[in-house]
């Protein structure tokens, strides 16, 4: 039987993940993921460029107004004279 408080983080780190995984999981996992977040950030667009995934063009945020006159429209019924 394992002592209340449990083994101390610091005195010994892998047998505290050790005890965690097995005592704790729902704890030992979410901090495990949590940890891995941060580390996707440097790790994968740097994998995803050598894997030959490029980022997209950028999104236009204006629409290229055209050069020249206007076309006249016609044949819409929408001539009321």
């Amino acid at each position: 039987m394992s002592s209340p408080l449990g083994p101390r983080f610091w005195a010994g780190p892998l047998k505290y993940m050790r005890w965690s995984a097995r005592e704790r999981p729902a704890y030992f996992y979410s901090v495990v993921i949590g940890a891995a977040g941060p580390l996707m950030l440097v790790v994968v667009p740097p994998l995803r460029r050598r894997l030959g995934d490029e980022d997209a063009p950028m999104i236009p945020l204006t629409y290229p107004v055209p050069t020249g006159p206007r076309k006249q429209l016609t044949g819409y019924d929408d001539d009321t004279e």
